[in-house]
């Protein structure tokens, strides 16, 4: 058969499977920071199973291991790097006090 004739057929590609970002050796626990920063976005959020790429067992210890490290302030539950800033606020503040006057 010609190739022309054939259009639906897919071509094989070999794909490399990503490699799991728990090792066997790492453990779980709520000390190890190095591996529980990595499952934390950049707010403090915990990140969803489907971008980690953990496993459904691993993602709730995971879960527990953060929590646990929160509520020993090993981690901040809120990670705010730029603080409430009241600029605006306190430019309207002054310049209403200086319309006043």
């Amino acid at each position: 058969m010609d190739k022309s004739k054939r259009p639906f057929i897919k071509s094989k590609r070999s794909f490399r499977r990503r490699l799991p970002p728990i090792g066997s050796g790492d453990r779980i626990d709520y000390r190890n920071m190095s591996l529980i920063s990595r499952f934390i976005s950049e707010q403090g959020k915990i990140l969803s199973r489907r971008v980690n790429r953990l496993t459904l067992k691993q993602q709730r210890l995971i879960t527990i291991a953060i929590k646990q490290a929160r509520i020993l302030s090993l981690l901040p539950f809120l990670n705010n790097e730029k603080q409430f800033e009241r600029t605006e606020s306190t430019t309207r503040i002054a310049s209403f006090r200086t319309k006043n006057k």
